[in-house]
């Protein structure tokens, strides 16, 4: 869904950001190893496959913006190698294009979704990490540890 909004125009950029961050806040929360046992096991494969899905799309809307940053330094790469008043190297056309208001701005953009990401990623060894731990905890009961309760 969001892929296809961000995709479709990026004014939508702000508002996507804006709710990954907030289901971030949430996917915090579900890293916590507290309660029943049973029932956090139970919910992990359901939680983890949610918020890997979540990751998937942020990094597709990435890669999307990463085409966008290319197409958009390619264009302005052009002009200056084209059509700049002076016969410059195509490293100086580089440089130049690299310097675009346009360019720098979308970089900006990519390196707010990769922090967007790795954050995902994140929650996503937090959660590995949780069904680590409540595995090991299980065994624990299955060896006559019967009431064992986090919290």
């Amino acid at each position: 869904m969001w892929y296809n909004r961000v995709t479709e125009n990026l004014t939508e950029l702000p508002d996507f950001l804006e709710h990954y961050r907030q289901e971030l806040a949430q996917a915090r929360v579900e890293t916590i190893v507290k309660g029943n046992i049973e029932r956090n096991l139970a919910a992990l494969p359901g939680v983890t496959e949610h918020r890997f899905n979540q990751l998937q799309t942020v990094e597709a809307v990435l890669n999307y913006c990463n085409i966008q940053q290319r197409a958009i330094k390619q264009k302005h790469y052009k002009k200056y190698l084209e059509g700049y008043g002076r016969a410059l190297s195509s490293r100086d056309a580089e440089r130049y294009a690299d310097a675009e208001k346009e360019v720098i701005d979308m970089d900006l953009v990519i390196s707010e979704i990769s922090l967007l990401r790795n954050r995902y990623l994140a929650i996503i060894k937090g959660l590995e990490s949780k069904n680590y731990m409540l595995g090991h905890i299980a065994r624990l009961r299955a060896a006559g540890l019967e009431d064992a309760i986090i919290g």
